[in-house]
Order: C-alpha cells, then sequence, then structure tokens
C-alpha cells in the first residue's frame, strides 16, 4: 500500500497549487495522511481528487476543518496501527507533546507536523515521523513530503525537491 504523508500545506498562502513533484507521486497514492495545517477545505478537497485523505486539524486550519478531522487519530494500514496528529500547543517541543498525546496508546507509528522539519526516528522503541512541509519550508534546505510503503514492514522514503511551482 503506497500512502504519501503531508503535513503544513498553509494553501493558498504559501502556495497557490498543489507542487508538480507531490502530484507525480499523488497520482498513484491508496490513501493521504495529512498531519494538519491544511487551512482551507478547498486544499482537502483538491487531495481527494487523488485519493481518501485521513488526518487531523492543525492550529492553523480553518474551524471547517476543525469539523472534518480530529486533532488526534489512528489509522491501520496493514496491520499497523498509526497515530496522527499536529502538535501544535505551549510548552515542550513539538516532537514531545505528540508523544504525550499518544502515551497510553498502542501505535506503530508516530506521524506529526507543526514545526516543519522532516524527521524520522526511534525514541524509547516509537517511531516518529515529521514529513515536512510540501509548500513551506520555512528554514529547510528543501520542500519535503514522504511515500510510507506499507507492506511487512512500514518503509519511509523522504522525497527532498527545491521548487514549488
Amino acid at each position: 500500500m503506497k500512502i504519501i504523508v503531508i503535513s503544513d500545506t498553509h494553501m493558498p498562502r504559501m502556495a497557490k497549487a498543489i507542487p508538480p513533484r507531490l502530484t507525480e507521486e499523488l497520482k498513484t497514492a491508496e490513501l493521504i495522511i495529512h498531519a494538519g495545517d491544511f487551512n482551507t477545505v478547498d486544499v482537502v478537497k483538491e487531495l481527494e481528487q487523488y485519493a481518501p485523505v485521513k488526518g487531523v486539524y492543525g492550529n492553523a486550519d480553518e474551524l471547517a476543518i476543525r469539523g472534518m478531522y480530529p486533532e488526534k487519530t489512528i489509522i491501520e494500514a496493514g496491520s499497523f496501527r498509526i497515530g496522527v496528529t499536529h502538535g501544535h500547543g505551549k510548552g515542550k517541543t513539538t516532537e514531545k507533546r505528540a508523544m504525550d498525546l499518544f502515551q497510553t496508546e498502542e501505535i506503530d507509528l508516530l506521524i506529526y507536523g507543526h514545526s516543519h522539519i522532516p524527521s524520522f526516528k526511534t525514541i524509547d522503541g516509537l517511531q516518529l515521523l515529521n514529513p515536512g512541509s510540501p509548500t513551506d519550508k520555512r528554514r529547510q534546505k528543501q520542500f519535503s513530503f514522504v511515500i510510507l510503503t506499507v507492506e511487512e514492514a512500514l518503509n519511509v522514503e523522504f522525497v527532498y525537491y527545491d521548487s514549488k511551482i
């Protein structure tokens, strides 16, 4: 199963359209996981043209999105349980806030966003994944998203690119 993992699209403010490099991969996706900060419902509708969209709302999302998505969710993919949250809040790091939100849940992977910093690591046996942002790289060298392949294991492949147009 091919899952595209994105976060922090911040559209239309940071991009008027989905970047071509991301669109290329969306065409063959079976599922899209968005870790929040879509910004508008139009972004959800555009992504849904490619594959079902599951995810969470972020701190910069309009109220309509907060009505469509929860603050946290668990997605089952194959034999894996994937926790998703945006990671916003006060105190602690984004990563720590995300981990705290799922501390009583049994999950195989925790996806979060908010920081716009691509990262994949294991802490205390839990895999944590932040796909970065496909449209708002902030202090990063490149824009990014993740291709998550679900087979006997979860395979994470970061896709980095220089231009969002």
